[in-house]
């Protein structure tokens, strides 16, 4: 608990003067005023974060987290849990779909077992396991509170690594068969949502189950009571081990200083339960792309963010994070490429 109070307590707000130093230079750019849209916007986010005027996110990571679900044991998901285990190390060896944006985004993908069902024995798969998969959500906790923390310190630990190693921008990426049932129950309960509002068809679940996952949420919830103003509640409750472990990603990178792009909707998820304990840290979030899960527009807005893109992503993976990669590098390179109207000597 020492950690992610620490951490908690080293997020502080944006530097007001760097943004404006690079709004102003934005505004300035040799282009119409405001004409690149959101990405004048992002490069000023991007200044505020790093304190940085000028500021690099060129050396990248995804940090992808896996665990599994025991809520799965009452049929929320249309695939074998055993995907979890198999689909793991292939993060490690590069061929998922998360990796092969990342390579084109020149990005490192890291990827860390968190509470897998089985043992791996996989190069390349940091072995961080709490245990061997959460409780069943619909009958009592998914985890202990001291388990919640220590996913979100694994979490803070694993990204804090990465920083001190150099890196500059993060993305967060999951796997875990069942996360999108977990991730509805973290959103029903902050949101006051009803599940069948929220509960989307994850992997490929048929429309005519998704009255079922709503009900198992709707046990969840009225079993555990978690309670919407305290996130470590909530995520022992109704969370998973993987959404701890990418929400302490986000926790911290903002104590770093670091921007970190978030994925889809199981990404949201854990935003949702970082802003739950630092509201600051919303400002150090960069939202990827609106997922084609259902509940991930009614996540962002919750959250107050704006995605990026929308190409009816919803893999999973941090892919939509690595996607963005794109579009920040972009921003700090609009900055640093372009020459302002007096560089260029023209006088309006």
């Amino acid at each position: 608990m020492k950690l992610l109070t620490k951490t908690i307590e080293n997020i502080g707000p944006l530097n007001q003067e760097t943004m404006e130093q690079t709004r102003y230079r934005v505004d300035h750019l040799i282009k119409p005023l405001g004409s690149l849209g959101r990405m004048e916007d992002l490069a000023v986010q991007l200044a505020g974060i790093t304190h940085q005027p000028y500021p690099k996110t060129d050396k990248k990571v995804i940090v992808v987290m896996s665990a599994d679900h025991g809520v799965y044991a009452e049929g929320v998901a249309p695939n074998d849990q055993s995907i979890t285990a198999i689909q793991t190390p292939n993060f490690a060896r590069g061929v998922t779909g998360v990796c092969a944006f990342a390579k084109q985004a020149r990005a490192d993908v890291i990827v860390v077992d968190i509470g897998v069902a089985v043992d791996l024995d996989a190069p390349g798969v940091i072995n961080r396991k709490i245990r061997y998969g959460t409780d069943n959500m619909a009958k009592g906790p998914a985890m202990s509170r001291e388990e919640a923390v220590k996913a979100l310190e694994i979490g803070i630990e694993i990204t804090s690594e990465q920083i001190q190693k150099g890196k500059n921008l993060i993305g967060t990426g999951e796997m875990g068969i069942s996360n999108t049932t977990a991730s509805a129950a973290i959103l029903s309960v902050f949101g006051g949502f009803d599940p069948s509002e929220v509960v989307g068809i994850g992997a490929g679940l048929s429309v005519d189950r998704l009255s079922h996952k709503a009900e198992v949420i709707r046990r969840a919830i009225a079993c555990n009571q978690p309670n919407p103003k305290d996130g470590i509640d909530v995520l022992s409750k109704v969370g998973g081990f993987e959404i701890g472990g990418m929400a302490g990603t986000m926790l911290a990178a903002a104590a770093h200083r670091v921007p970190v792009v978030v994925d889809g909707f199981i990404s949201t998820a854990a935003a949702l339960i970082a802003v739950s304990l630092s509201p600051q840290a919303k400002d150090y979030l960069i939202p990827s792309h609106s997922s084609a899960e259902k509940g991930a527009a009614k996540a962002t807005e919750l959250l107050g963010l704006k995605p990026m893109f929308d190409m009816d992503l919803r893999l999973g993976e941090g892919s939509g994070a690595a996607l963005a990669f794109n579009f920040v590098v972009a921003a700090t390179y609009m900055v640093r490429e372009m020459i302002t109207l007096e560089e260029a000597g023209i006088v309006l």
